[in-house]
């Protein structure tokens, strides 16, 4: 674990101390939570939590932290005395990774006295959001691939190493079968894959030379690199010539097959294929490369390339075509004098940003056959008998009502403790497990609501406890109802 106290922005600091001068360290609550899902999707995926943990955990100031502060001229020598006896001691909820989210919803909520809960904001954003976004993105690309195997290897083109590593681990919780980053596969225990450079067949008097080389160090990992040259003329009949050799020495063939990285990938890999499979290599892979994305691989299946694997890198690590998840930190709630919360509200031209007050949980609601039907936002003590009828409605457009009945719909509270008055009570799950887990959550999407143009939103609806305590807020500020 690193010590990332001080990756924080300097105002939260100077807010810090702020409070810290005028005796002002209430307990109080705030929401982590996103307004728009990246690339124009009905969803997002949760990610990043266990390094969230991490970081909490760790939560201290060295005595080099204190002596760096100390050199802004801008802290006290009471706060700087303060601070280094720093330690969280609040409550942290959040919803699981792997979890299918969507906007408006907290997905971490901070209960905290103020100095503790303003010093964790910048952290806990920068981690979940870089990773739900990366894992959001790997899961539209998954989708687009229709059940076949993509495999991450961004690394060289991610904004980092922190990016490339955490990257990664997010691409395969949300369905990656693994990544090209070792040190990914060290930490964190997914599989690692991988073939062979173009400079490898250069390096080589000729490509059957290269190829069977390769074929001789992996036999049962013998993906070739086939279009170095000629894809058509060259790399294929030279991958055909090395594979029948291995068949010829009684090599049992798994795991084999050619990767293309350049070219028409649709004409060339139906091409390929019929000459694989004229050449009795049914079975083979052909994975393919080359600035991939969701768009492009679903394009390219439109066409019908016979491609059964897919390398997705800068695309995908970088989430290039929408490189920030966008979410935020706000204040829902403050302890008053008598121990209770007080709700407290944001208000904003755009009633998008309008935050949602109160001590919240959500609840996720699924029809009878387990899909999800919508999610619920309501007040932390609210609580639902699934033998009585559920009214759901729309918090904008209030006339957007759906009536379920019992036995129509289950539900299910998505938020978790994960730590109880500075102690971590959660237990984080190792990757492949949450990869299990997200692709169950996938699963109770319908296809409409996952589709890459243009999909069915999924609606977020308030509690009409928590409706109406928002519209209480807003008539006491002079706005009109929402």
């Amino acid at each position: 674990m690193r010590n990332l106290t001080l990756l924080t922005d300097l105002y939260e600091l100077t807010m810090m101390q702020g409070y810290f001068k005028t005796d002002n360290n209430r307990t109080v609550i705030f929401d982590a939570f996103h307004r728009k899902n990246p690339c124009d999707g009905a969803y997002a995926i949760s990610c990043g939590l266990e390094q969230v943990i991490d970081y909490i955990k760790n939560l201290h100031f060295t005595e080099d932290d204190i002596a760096y502060l100390r050199s802004l001229s801008i802290f006290d020598e009471d706060f700087l005395e303060y601070l280094s006896n720093f330690h969280f001691t609040g409550d942290i909820y959040a919803i699981p990774e792997g979890t299918v989210i969507f906007p408006r919803e907290p997905i971490v909520k901070v209960i905290a006295p103020i100095m503790e809960a303003q010093l964790v904001e910048t952290a806990i954003l920068n981690i979940i959001n870089h990773q739900s976004l990366i894992a959001t993105k790997a899961a539209r690309v998954c989708y687009a691939a229709k059940g076949d195997g993509i495999m991450e290897f961004g690394l060289r083109r991610a904004q980092g190493p922190d990016a490339g590593i955490y990257g990664a681990r997010a691409a395969v919780i949300a369905g990656c079968v693994g990544t090209s980053n070792v040190l990914t596969g060290q930490m964190f225990g997914v599989p690692v894959k991988g073939t062979h450079a173009h400079s490898w067949i250069m390096s080589f008097p000729d490509e059957y030379t290269a190829f069977k080389t390769y074929a001789d160090l992996y036999p049962d990992a013998c993906i070739l690199l086939v279009d170095t040259y000629d894809t058509l003329r060259s790399g294929v009949p030279n991958a055909i010539r090395v594979f029948k050799e291995m068949r010829e020495k009684g090599i049992d063939l798994k795991g084999y097959g050619i990767r293309l990285d350049s070219g028409d990938l649709a004409y060339l890999t139906k091409k390929a294929r019929k000459m694989l499979d004229d050449a009795g290599f049914e079975d083979a892979i052909i994975s393919a490369s080359s600035d991939l994305d969701e768009y492009l691989i679903d394009s390219l299946k439109t066409q019908g390339a016979a491609i059964t694997s897919w390398g997705v890198g800068t695309n995908l690590i970088t989430s290039k075509d929408n490189p920030a998840f966008g979410g935020v930190y706000k204040l829902a709630a403050v302890m008053g004098d008598d121990g209770t919360f007080i709700p407290k509200i944001k208000l904003s031209e755009n009633s998008e940003k309008i935050t949602n007050p109160g001590n919240k949980t959500v609840y996720r609601v699924y029809d009878a056959d387990g899909m999800i039907k919508a999610d619920l936002i309501a007040l932390a003590d609210e609580t639902y008998d699934e033998s009585q009828p559920l009214l759901l409605f729309d918090p904008v457009e209030t006339w957007k009502k759906t009536l379920m009945e019992p036995g129509e719909y289950s539900m299910r509270e998505i938020m978790v403790k994960v730590f109880d008055k500075g102690e971590c009570v959660y237990d984080s799950p190792n990757v492949m497990d949450i990869q299990k887990y997200c692709k169950q959550e996938q699963a109770t999407l319908w296809d409409e609501s996952k589709r890459l143009i243009n999909p069915q939103v999924v609606h977020v609806d308030l509690s009409q406890k928590l409706y109406d305590l928002k519209q209480e807020l807003l008539h006491n500020y002079g706005r009109e109802k929402l």
